[in-house]
């Protein structure tokens, strides 16, 4: 059941996100021994990798344990800018233990359609090992995060975009015309298929 919780500033609203990471993580291992968990881009989501990157944090997750994906990808370097590859590894991933062999990024790098064929590739690969059942053969992560654009988008599926009817893929090169670029993007099944998805919304004008 969805749950919206409103707080009063930036810090607390990032520590109890911080919080929530930790106990999805308890919880997925001390169940199956393991965590994966969906990054997002942006500057709200940054806060909080910052946060969870602390001892006060760290001393909570064995990252060893944890398989790092992302939601979405901009078509760039992993060394640009604006890489949410980038802003992770910067803010969070170089200040945790985790194996290079457990962080799954998107290759931004590549071709828009090829990135997007190897990411969902790799996803199909880590969610369909084993003898799973049937009913649960989709990126069924532990936990998502996401944030909302003030027009209305979450990952990379904007309005009006083609991504948005996906229904067999789990991963979508998705052309942004009113940006005139392109991106890779979970797609609308792949994002529904998460155990648990955590919205970061910041600002007065999302605040409807």
């Amino acid at each position: 059941m969805a749950e919206i919780r409103v707080f009063a500033g930036g810090l607390t609203m990032m520590r109890a996100a911080a919080e929530y990471v930790v106990s999805v993580a308890e919880a997925a291992m001390s169940t199956r021994g393991h965590f994966s968990i969906a990054l997002s881009g942006g500057a709200t989501p940054k806060a909080l990798y910052e946060l969870l990157a602390t001892d006060e944090f760290t001393r909570y997750i064995d990252w060893s344990f944890v398989r790092v994906f992302w939601g979405d990808e901009r078509c760039v370097a992993p060394d640009h800018y604006d890489s949410n590859y980038r802003m992770a590894k910067d803010t969070l991933l170089e200040y945790v233990r985790i194996p290079v062999g457990n962080i799954y990024r998107i290759r931004g790098e590549y071709d828009p359609q090829t990135a997007a064929d190897e990411y969902e590739k790799s996803l199909r690969s880590y969610f369909l090992r084993g003898t799973r059942p049937l009913s649960e053969r989709q990126p069924r992560f532990d936990l998502v995060l996401l944030g909302i654009g003030e027009d209305g988008h979450t990952a990379s599926l904007f309005p009006g975009t083609e991504a948005l009817n996906e229904e067999v893929r789990w991963v979508s090169a998705n052309y942004v015309e009113q940006l005139d670029t392109w991106r890779v993007t979970l797609t609308p099944s792949a994002l529904n298929a998460a155990a648990n998805v955590l919205f970061l919304v910041t600002g007065a004008k999302k605040a409807e």
